[in-house]
């Protein structure tokens, strides 16, 4: 099954949703119907019951450019204006509203989703591309792919979440160096620093992401989704006794489901479980 719009493709099979950037003559540099549409995608693959887990891709040579530079010396904001012409004026509040009421909202939805999202990484991901793929939970890249905040290199802050998000890949002095000097990072250093979690030839990378995504969806989805809340939950509070808590609970709902049971006795009986997600 799937949706098209001109900027964004939206596909889904079986658990699996994809969230393709299909702006490739621009290099998937940010537009507002493709923030629109790329927001509305995420919102709709987390209320899909049927959908386990996202995958976000881009069409073209290179993964995003981040923001539209054409527009940023029009003085119209960040990303392009739509196709009924709106744009944003030249004053510092109008620039903070072209963030927050569209490129924030796509950071915001992937923070309160608890479905895994897996991106994948091809050519050049710079700048707010950059910070788009480290809001994933994990990042495979082609062995040709690139990447750099590339924001000092204009003038420019982390505007999209990097300052929130690189440090706790890569860790604060590293972040640091790869914010202030917008040096680019080949695949090989990204996966060697923790930027992204795999590196595979670029004939491979599609190939290689569903399949990983394929392996999670056939998990047991309550479980995957309360260890992802765990998970970042106890990043954030850094508080033993709170995130004991929170994974006791947890651990009392599971073991209430029928997976829990599905999974014990396929252990038992040494054949592949099937998870229904109950």
């Amino acid at each position: 099954m799937a949706e098209t719009h001109q900027h964004v493709l939206y596909e889904k099979e079986g658990y699996i949703a994809r969230i393709i950037l299909n702006r490739p003559q621009a290099l998937n540099a940010f537009s507002l119907p493709m923030i629109r549409a790329w927001a509305k995608a995420l919102a709709d693959a987390e209320e899909d019951p049927q959908i386990r887990v996202v995958v976000l891709t881009a069409q073209g040579k290179a993964f995003c450019a981040g923001g539209d530079t054409k527009t940023m010396l029009a003085g119209r904001g960040f990303i392009a204006e739509d196709e009924a012409g709106e744009t944003w004026g030249p004053k510092a509040l109008d620039r903070k509203h072209s963030l927050t009421q569209h490129i924030h909202k796509v950071a915001l939805t992937l923070e309160r989703m608890d479905k895994p999202v897996i991106c994948a990484i091809q050519g050049a991901a710079v700048g707010a591309g950059l910070d788009m793929a480290l809001m994933c939970d994990l990042r495979l890249a082609a062995e040709s792919a690139k990447f750099s905040a590339g924001y000092v290199r204009v003038g420019l802050v982390p505007g999209d979440g990097g300052a929130f998000f690189l440090p706790r890949l890569v860790g604060t002095a590293k972040a640091l160096e790869l914010l202030w000097t917008g040096d680019f990072v080949t695949a090989a250093e990204a996966e060697r620093i923790g930027l992204v979690n795999r590196v595979v030839p670029d004939e491979e990378l599609e190939k290689s992401t569903l399949e990983l995504a394929a392996r999670i969806a056939q998990s047991p989805p309550v479980s995957v989704r309360m260890i992802k809340r765990a998970v970042y939950s106890a990043e954030r509070t850094r508080d033993l006794r709170t995130a004991l808590d929170l994974i006791s609970s947890q651990m009392a709902i599971v073991t209430e489901l029928e997976d829990y049971r599905e999974g014990l006795r396929a252990m038992v009986e040494k054949r592949p479980p099937l998870f229904q997600g109950k």
